[in-house]
């Protein structure tokens, strides 16, 4: 029955390849769990916002699992979905001071709260999200993407999914001069298990082991327990110094005291959005703004992870209108349970790599969501401490450069908008941005090199659109 639903012998995959896709995929995105309460509720940065941990955390995997059910049974792709990240700190730093500031009379009156109209805010962009699905509008911008740009967002993907690991696990640093650096430290325990995990995925994925990526979670997760026991027996001089001090391992990465846990309450936040504060004027910018990030941020992960698949046929993605309802849904009742905008995640495209082809991979992930709920402690054992699964991520976005040998470099007004893309992804450090640059380039240049007929109308529209958006919009909320 579920080769015959999910079309597994046509996709040449295994209920067993799917499965392990689908544990690949969440253990790669399982972090969200964990970061997503910890940003909205304000623990992240030592401030308290007013929503509660618990009920976030709830609210994050029940949101998850819903959007990324409806992706694997009615899409059927291998794609996952959760709150975004991007979109929760644009909630937490701008939207919020917005809103406490336009509404300080009702806040002080305790009438409403500034985490409220924000979850107000997140909502109604996701009604306008799912009205833009069901009226095809998605589909169409999906269809008018060039077969070069397409890739070269998968490219782009590629390069920001290896620069989050590479930055989560510290090994590329910020640095006030020249943006980022390396970390020299490579004794520190973070370094060490980042290295061998990678080293260890690497050469498996090498050989063609099958569940390479996973083993070399499961090979990483074991190194950090013993260097863990270890530190305490170490010479006192090396336990005390500041590589292991300051090392991830000994202040986030904690063993589990338990294996079940009852999943917190999600009272605190579920239906507790305010909609007519949102619907002031003074929000609507924040609207467009969550509007558009989820609508780039959703086609750029589709459209990476799909070509990565193989997914794409005769240049267009089949049910990608059912694929771009999934998100919206997950806008809408995230909103209502209490976390911000759901969107496709980057890291589906482990999964993809790991060998999942259909919406079983999907299907497979929500059921984890839903099962760490009870498993929180192994899940945040786990999930908790980057060096772990950051090399998943590295192994991935080389995996996703193949995509540069379809792209028409010979054509520069194909060439140049896609480049824009390759670059402005990690760049920006944003799907959405790095996508509105060769939005608005493509059709500028395609026209000035007597292409524009290649042009969808869609694309000048588009372009015309962003312009309008960076200059009216974005400019005033930064």
């Amino acid at each position: 029955m579920l080769d015959r639903f999910f079309r597994l012998s046509e996709h040449k995959t295994t209920v067993r390849t799917e499965l392990l896709a689908g544990l690949t995929t969440f253990l790669t995105m399982a972090y969200i769990i964990f970061v997503q309460p910890a940003v909205l509720s304000g623990s992240m940065f030592d401030m308290s916002t007013g929503m509660d941990f618990g009920s976030v955390t709830t609210a994050t995997c029940l949101a998850a699992a819903l959007a990324t059910l409806i992706m694997g049974l009615y899409a059927r792709y291998p794609i996952a979905q959760a709150p975004g990240m991007g979109e929760n700190f644009f909630f937490v730093f701008s939207v919020l001071p917005a809103a406490a500031v336009a509404f300080a009379v009702q806040i002080e009156a305790g009438s409403t709260t500034p985490w409220q109209i924000a979850l107000g805010v997140v909502f109604i962009a996701g009604v306008l999200f799912l009205l833009l699905s069901l009226f095809g509008v998605r589909e169409m911008l999906l269809d008018a993407i060039s077969p070069s740009m397409r890739n070269g967002i998968a490219i782009g993907i590629g390069l920001f999914i290896a620069f989050i690991g590479l930055q989560n696990t510290g090994l590329v640093l910020k640095d006030p001069g020249t943006g980022v650096k390396l970390n020299p430290q490579f004794a520190s325990p973070d370094l060490i298990v980042f290295f061998f995990g990678l080293l260890v995925t690497a050469g498996l994925h090498a050989r063609r082991v099958r569940g390479s990526i996973v083993w070399g979670i499961l090979a990483g997760t074991l190194l950090a327990v013993l260097l863990r026991l270890a530190v305490p027996y170490l010479p006192e001089g090396v336990a005390q110094s500041k590589l292991v001090v300051d090392s991830m391992l000994m202040t986030r990465f904690s063993f589990a005291d338990s294996l079940i846990s009852q999943p917190p309450s999600m009272a605190p936040t579920l239906l507790k959005m305010d909609l007519i504060g949102a619907l002031s004027w003074s929000m609507a910018p924040f609207i467009l703004i969550f509007l558009f990030m989820d609508l780039f941020d959703t086609l750029g992960t589709l459209i990476g992870v799909s070509e990565q698949a193989g997914l794409v046929k005769d240049n267009r993605l089949p049910r990608a209108n059912r694929a771009l309802m999934s998100d919206a849904v997950g806008t809408v009742a995230g909103a209502a349970m209490g976390t911000s905008t759901v969107t496709s995640f980057i890291e589906s495209a482990a999964g993809v790599e790991q060998g999942g082809r259909t919406g079983l991979t999907a299907v497979c992930t929500a059921v984890l969501f839903l099962l760490a709920l009870f498993f929180y402690p192994i899940i945040r054992m786990v999930g908790s401490y980057p060096p772990i699964t950051a090399p998943a991520l590295v192994v991935v976005g080389s995996m996703m450069m193949a995509n540069v040998l379809k792209v028409q470099w010979s054509n520069y007004a194909e060439s140049m908008p896609t480049f824009l893309i390759i670059i402005g992804i990690p760049l920006t450090y944003s799907i959405a941005d790095g996508l509105a640059l060769g939005f608005i380039a493509y059709p500028i240049i395609k026209l000035f090199a007597g292409q524009g007929r290649e042009v969808k109308w869609l694309m000048y529209v588009m372009a015309a659109v962003l312009v309008a958006y960076f200059l009216f919009v974005r400019m005033e909320v930064g």
